[in-house]
């Protein structure tokens, strides 16, 4: 029985039912030529200057496996809409196309290609639902928490959005993009343990609570784990400041406590305080971090404010990406059988062919992007590489430091101007009025 889990062996069925039925019309009407589909975000969201494309990493482990298992072609016979010459078919269906994408880290922008699928019209169009899902997700969660790093303005940002995240696909494949986007820690075991990101975390109130006083929880913690960050606001944020001092003359050279942190009440103020107790008993190593409902708003207003916090835990609204909670995310026939191809839908047109993004910088700064033919040659840096060939990939998977170092490095390399500038180059422009005619 399916236990209701994703997995390669039942991915390929993570599907909307009319992927499916429009194969089977593409079967019976013999069609197959070769197809390219370009995934991309249509129109960022008023909150975003920016994306960063992330989720490649899934997109390409789930090609390499992707197949329809005995027990799925079963389940596609019981609905009563395929013949059985298609479902012979699908079960020997595997992805042997080309893959096209922005390395995961990337900046991008509204309209330019994250990914581009070039393979059989079927094969293309059967794998649309998971790629937009898991782009979708990464590349939401990538671009809210690059925002939520760059407030903080250098002092570590912890993800503790697991338990308020939508799922726990969410809530790994989001812990591994707000890692590439910038974020120091995940409190995520599993996701620690699965991408080798650093986990972190401290104590919740309940522990606290479970003891006979705030106190005597705090000094059977630190037996525990000396060097940790407490949390000192269960019942009194300053009263817990001043156990924390207490417990430092308690016990002497053996005080490791490296952090208090503030989940609750005014957090510039109790910042203040905090800081002024610790500093006025000798304890100005022990920092102070901030958590509760945070943001890369609230975090911008409480340092312009002068804040005394060294860092920042984030969960509910980075996890959900609360601002944001979607993007428009597209994935369009480009191109069928050699012949250019495009949508003329009102607000929704799409542009035809193959396609390349040109990005130039000047100064290490990012002057503007072109969207290209793919087969132009304009000034600027290709940003669409070939991950993928005859459905393997084209190099080792790349380390996810590789994709964090990149990300950083680009998000500081945005140009100041808003909105930053994407232009069609010429070329295409000229294929898609020709087609309109």
């Amino acid at each position: 029985m399916n236990s209701g889990w994703v997995n390669d062996s039942n991915a390929a069925l993570l599907t909307d039912l009319y992927e499916l039925t429009m194969l089977q019309s593409y079967f019976d009407a013999g069609m197959n030529g070769t197809a390219v589909f370009d995934l991309f975000v249509r129109r960022l969201p008023p909150t975003r200057d920016y994306l960063v494309a992330c989720g490649l990493e899934h997109v390409l482990q789930y090609l390499e496996t992707f197949s329809f298992s005995d027990e799925a072609i079963v389940y596609l016979k019981s609905l009563g809409k395929f013949s059985d010459s298609f479902l012979a078919g699908l079960s020997e269906l595997r992805f042997t196309g080309d893959i096209y994408a922005v390395p995961e880290g990337t900046v991008v922008f509204a309209n330019e290609p994250i990914v581009e699928v070039v393979a059989s019209l079927r094969q293309g169009q059967i794998i649309e639902t998971f790629l937009m899902n898991q782009i979708q997700i990464a590349t939401m969660g990538a671009s809210k928490a690059a925002r939520v790093v760059t407030a903080a303005r250098g002092r570590p940002v912890i993800d503790f959005g697991l338990r308020r995240m939508h799922g726990a696909d969410a809530g790994m494949k989001q812990a591994r993009a707000f890692y590439i986007a910038g974020v120091s820690a995940t409190s995520n075991v599993l996701a620690g343990s699965a991408f080798g990101i650093p986990v972190a975390g401290t104590m919740a109130h309940s522990y606290v609570q479970t003891f006979e006083n705030e106190i005597e929880a705090f000094r059977h913690f630190i037996r525990s784990y000396p060097d940790s960050v407490v949390l000192v606001d269960t019942y009194d944020t300053l009263q817990g400041v001043q156990h924390i001092i207490a417990l430092s003359r308690e016990l002497g050279p053996e005080f490791r406590v490296s952090g208090v942190r503030l989940d609750s009440g005014d957090l510039l103020d109790l910042s203040r305080k905090s800081r002024e107790l610790l500093d006025g008993a000798g304890l100005q190593d022990v920092k102070i971090f901030a958590s509760s409902s945070l943001d890369e708003f609230a975090i911008d207003d409480l340092l312009n404010a002068g804040a005394p916090l060294d860092g920042f835990g984030v969960g509910t609204h980075m996890g959900t990406s609360s601002d944001a909670p979607f993007l428009d995310t597209a994935y369009k026939l480009a191109e069928y059988d050699g012949k250019p191809k495009m949508k003329l839908s009102q607000h929704k047109s799409t542009l035809p062919c193959r396609k390349q993004v040109f990005r130039e910088t000047r100064d290490g700064r990012f002057v503007q992007d072109v969207i290209a033919v793919a087969t132009e040659r304009l000034e600027g840096e290709p940003l669409l590489l070939k991950m993928m060939e005859n459905g393997r990939r084209t190099s080792m998977p790349e380390n996810i430091e590789t994709c964090r170092d990149r990300c950083m490095r680009q998000v500081q390399s945005l140009s100041s101007e808003i909105p930053y500038p994407v232009t069609v180059s010429p070329e295409l422009t000229r294929l898609a009025s020709a087609f309109r005619k």
